[in-house]
This record gives C-alpha cells, structure tokens and sequence, in this order.
C-alpha cells in the first residue's frame, strides 16, 4: 500500500480453497454458476499446461522451469493483511476500508464460491496473484466467522492462515502462480503511521525472518507458489527513515539481503521479491523528502545465494509522485508534482529512473522489475488526469514488456452494483452478483486489454551472466551455499564470498567493495579450498616489486576475499576442475579506475567514490598486490588477472 487518502484502494490477499464447487450459495442461480465453472475449466487447464514452476530470472525476464518466459500478469487479491483503519469496532463496516470488512482473509470468500472467483480471474486474462497477508495472521488461532466464508461452507471453523492455505491450494490447482506478499504487521490499513512502516514495526527482524522461513517451509511442495514479496512499501515511522546501507536496525538493504538468503535456505525454488523504499523524509517544503523506490539499487544492489532468483519491485500511481505523498490536503500534503502531472515523456524519465533502469543488461543490478502495484477508481470515476495518467502508464507498461500487477482485485458492491471501492476489477454484492471490468460502463477495459494483450518475449530466454557485487562495508556477505555450512575462514576480519559458481573479477580500491562473475567461469573443482594470508603462493616471479601479495595457488581462482579497517587480509581461493592459465597481466588501479571498456557491469558504479580494478570477462583474478608505504594503508592496488584459457 502507499501513503494515500484512506479509502482510495484496496489490499490484496488471496484466500481461494481447493477446486470443490459450492453452487448453492452466491452469484445467481445454480444453473449460472455451474455454467461460469464449465467455462471456466478450460481456461484453467490451459493456464495450468503453459508453464511449469518453479520460475526463476534470466537477466531482465522471469523464466519458467523450461527456460521459457513466465510474464507475470497478476494483481493484488487483497484482504488477509486486514482492512480495519485503526478506529473503533474492526467489526463494523464503517470502520473497514470502503466499507468492506475482510475479517483478514481474502475479500468475497463471503459472497461468491472460490470456484466462480477463479473463473473470473481467468476471464480477466491473469496468470499470477499477488496474495498480500499480515504477520499477525501466522499466529492468529481464532477461527473466522462463519460469516465471512459464507459462500464457502467448507471453510467454517478456520483460522485465517488455513483459509489462505486453502486459496493458495486453488489458485494453484487453477494454474495460477502465487506470490506471497508479507503486506503488514497488524491488520490494520492503511497507510502513513499506520505501525506498519517497516519490516520490524512492531516486531523484531529476527521474528519477521522466522516468519517468513515458517511461510517458505509451508508451501514449499506446491512449485505454482513462485515468490516471497518480502515486505510492502517500506516507509518512514514518526521519527526515522528507512535507509539502503548504512547497517543499522533500519537498514532495508541488509535485511531484505539477510530474509532472501534465509529463504532460499529454506526453499531455494522462490523468487525473491524486493521493493525499495516508498518514502523517506518528512514531506514539508523545508525537509528533505521523496520516494527513491529503486533509485539506491543504481550503487548497491542485492547479491543472493542463488543468482537467478532475484526480482525488484516498484509501486504508481497517479496521484503520488516521486516527492509528493498523495496526500490531497492537511499534513503531510506538499507541491510537489504528482505523476499524473508529468508529460508522457517525462513519465517515461522518472519511471525508468526509479525503476526499469534497473532491465538493463549485463549490469552488477540486472534483475525483472514487476510493477506490483498500480491503478486507478474505475466505475464512477470522474477524475481525469487520472483516467488519462492511466492510459499514459499502461501504454508505457506495455511498451517496456513490464511484468505487472494491478490493485486490487476483489471488492465489495451495494445491491445496486456499485463498487464500495471503485478500484476493485471485480465487485460482488451479498448475492454473488458480479459487476466486473468485463462489464458495461468501466473505463479501464480499454487500457487493461491494452496492457494484458500487448506483444511480448515469448518462448525460451537464453541463459545470461552475472555480475554480482559484494558489500563489506558493514560486515560479511558470505552468499556461498559452501562457505555457510563451514567455519570462518577469515576470523576478525570482514569477509566476502561469491555466490557458488562465480569468482572475484574487480575489487575497489578503498571500499572493500568487490564483483563476482559467471562469465566463462571455470568449473570448480573438488578439493578443499584454500585461505591465502601471505605470499608463500606467489610465482613465476615478483610481478607487483615492492608491494605485498596474496596470490591463488596454481590451478585455483579467487572466490573472495577479507579485509581488516580498509587493508587487504586474505584471500580464498577455489580449486578448478582443470588446468587453468598462468601468466596474465598486472592490472594498476592505484592511481584511477581500470575496467574493461566493454566488460560486464562498467556502465554502472558497484563502488562509488573508489577507484575500481576489473579483469576482463575472459580473465579470473588469480592475486591482488597492496601497500602499507606512501599511506596507502593496505588497501588494494593491483590484480593480477589471468586468461580463463
């Protein structure tokens, strides 16, 4: 969610059970509904046929198990992080977000059957659900009302989590792929001081990891649950901001790296879904303020022990802005321009500068980037500069071949039909009866058709690269699967380690930043590998006089490095399966940066404000030569890089 008028949209979280037909509750007749679940079947049966989980990531585009493009055409099913709004009976509809009480599972299991709901889903051309929930709703032990699934006798008596367990299990029985979004903390929507601000509002970070390691071991079985949408629009509290790398307990980048890591552990089958930071600052003209999104990524971005599982994601909409809250008056309500505001052009700019500059290839940042929220009031809606930002936002979607997810899904209707929440693509009275974006008179159709039928890559993604940064700046980042399991092999000393499968390719030179590639990467080989504290390797001569050296042994490549303050500690090193090259070139970074002018991540800067060293795509880094003399303080200066063959 963002920091929005309350009551503006809608959370999405899905609450589906198993494919059991109830057809004597909900939308219509018995005769209507058992025809909307024969026509829906099809579509799930072709759905399910089309690719095959688990998904991972091939340079920009998220790829199935066969190496084929899975485009994530999804939206938000909300209602499991809560739609209470802070105040007063969360049983009453007036204290609920547009009048809908969730009872924090999915919205309309009350009104409609779970198999009608997909059938739905299916006709609006989805193949994915972004299924929001709340920590609280892990630990929630009070069976939900039978009010609340009343369209859904047989899940009467369940816990919040067991009713999601059971729309997981038939959104994936549909074919569906589901990405688990930890939405809040509490229940509460929606926005601003909510107390949902960070990952570790309200709870610690320790507890935020466990629950989510709880949620990838419960589903771990069902390859069509994909990802971990880690946390939703991180923002500031009342007196601190969120940061990306500073390394205290408000460290975005750190945790988000450190959860990843521990899920992979626990599920290396999910995606990782990561969103910046939504908003920092305190929006008044004499404050610093605004909504970086990705923007630190372009400096540090996420290394995980598996390469080709990371996903960034980012939020619009029209009436936000890149320094503007959404706020319409009062606090917190600023000048600055909404997105709505900008020229086509200029949308084009800012969104590719706070997100899909992050598609471009072959850079240490390289990743999908899923819009996982954006919308706009539908049925009824008179605004438009909003109506117009959305054509303008979908066209620029579609353009890009942009993976999205609209919000929200489900929502409420009076008996007249009309939605309580005007954002909802479909919307249910206490009847089941539907008035949805297939229907007369929702402006939106034309551009969402646009949008889920715009061209795109289809088909198989070739294998790509990485270029992978390491970040020593606070303290070890050991994103080897081996290295995890084994004792410390830099004791005292800030450490990093490549992902298994890539080497050391660059260091900078005063900020224990480094780079890890797969690039023609040699395979490893078995053998123990070996921790280099001193020149006893060197050979085939002094090739750096005067400096000290940690060189590889023969037939081994470095895989990471320790340092100590800014100096040079050691080396580790991987033995290679075969023969590999000696000889080489001294690479000098002493005196300005030295990369390849058409090497893997040189359009971008992995370590701002220091000269960096990079071998060649077609090299590995066998040594690295530093200095205590002329106040260089240890910090290296020198590779030595070597062919791969």
């Amino acid at each position: 969610m963002t920091m929005k008028r309350l009551g503006t949209r809608l959370l999405a979280l899905a609450a589906c059970l198993p494919v059991l037909a109830v057809l004597t509750a909900g939308s219509g007749t018995a005769a209507a509904q058992a025809a909307t679940v024969t026509a829906g079947r099809p579509a799930a049966e072709r759905l399910a046929a089309s690719w095959t989980g688990p998904l991972s990531t091939r340079g920009r585009y998220v790829v199935d198990a066969n190496g084929d493009r899975f485009k994530l055409k999804a939206a938000n099913w909300a209602g499991a992080q809560g739609t209470w709004e802070g105040n007063g009976d969360p049983n009453d509809p007036a204290n609920n977000q547009a009048g809908q009480v969730s009872h924090n599972i999915p919205l309309g299991l009350d009104r409609v059957p779970m198999t009608q709901l997909l059938a739905d889903f299916h006709d609006l051309g989805l193949n994915s659900i972004r299924l929001p929930f709340a920590n609280a709703m892990i630990h929630d032990t009070v069976p939900v009302p039978d009010s609340a699934v009343a369209a859904n006798p047989q899940l009467r008596g369940r816990t919040p989590l067991q009713v999601y367990d059971a729309v997981v299990a038939a959104l994936t029985a549909d074919g569906f792929a589901v990405i688990l979004n930890n939405h809040t903390t509490g229940y509460r929507f929606c926005c601003g001081l909510d107390g949902n601000e960070r990952w570790n509002s309200g709870q610690s970070t320790a507890q935020w990891e466990d629950d989510w390691v709880f949620m990838a071991n419960r589903y771990r079985a069902d390859k069509r649950v994909v990802g971990a949408d880690l946390r939703n629009e991180v923002r500031r509290d009342t007196w601190d901001d969120p940061n990306w790398g500073l390394g205290d307990a408000h460290d975005e980048y750190a945790a988000f790296e450190e959860a990843g890591n521990r899920i992979l552990q626990a599920d290396p089958d999910l995606l990782v879904v990561m969103e910046g930071i939504n908003w920092y600052g305190i929006p008044a003209a004499l404050f610093s303020h605004g909504r970086p999104m990705l923007t630190p990524v372009r400096t540090l971005s996420h290394t995980l022990i598996d390469s080709g599982k990371l996903v960034y994601s980012a939020h619009f909409y029209a009436y936000t802005g890149p320094a503007n809250t959404g706020a319409g008056s009062g606090p917190g309500a600023t000048s600055d321009p909404r997105y709505e505001d900008f020229t086509p052009d200029q949308l084009a700019q800012v969104v590719n500068d706070e997100a899909l500059f992050v598609t471009r290839t072959g850079q240490h940042f390289t990743a999908p980037v899923w819009i996982s929220e954006f919308g706009a009031g539908g049925r009824g809606s008179t605004d438009a500069k909003e109506q117009t930002w959305l054509d303008t936002f979908t066209d620029l979607l579609a353009r890009n071949d942009t993976d999205f997810a609209i919000w929200p899904l489900v929502g409420w209707a009076d008996a007249s039909g009309r939605p309580l929440d005007s954002w909802a693509l479909l919307s249910y009275d206490t009847a089941g009866r539907r008035t949805g974006l297939g229907d007369p008179g929702d402006w939106r159709a034309a551009d969402w058709h646009k949008l889920v039928d715009a061209p795109a890559l289809t088909g198989p993604v070739a294998p790509v690269a990485h270029w992978n940064m390491l970040d020593l700046d606070h303290g070890d980042q050991n994103v080897s699967r081996r290295m995890l399991a084994l004792p410390d092999w830099s004791p005292g000393n800030r450490k990093g380690n490549c992902p298994d499968g890539q080497r050391l390719l660059a260091l900078g030179r005063s900020s224990s930043r480094g780079l890890c590639s797969d690039t023609g990467q040699p395979v490893t080989g078995t053998g123990d590998w070996t921790t280099v504290t001193d020149e006893r390797y060197v050979t085939q001569g002094d090739w750096a006089s005067g400096y000290n050296k940690l060189q590889c042994p023969e037939r081994t490549f470095a895989v990471g490095y320790s340092v100590h303050g800014g100096a040079m500690a050691a080396l580790l090193c991987a033995p290679a399966a075969g023969p590999l090259p000696s000889g080489g070139r001294v690479l000098w970074f002493d005196h300005g940066d030295n990369r390849p002018a058409d090497g893997g991540s040189v359009a971008s800067d992995w370590a701002p404000g220091s000269y960096k060293g990079q071998c060649a795509d077609g090299e590995y880094a066998a040594g690295v030569a530093y200095t205590w003399r002329w106040l260089h303080y240890g910090v290296p200066d020198a590779l030595l890089c070597r062919p791969l063959g």
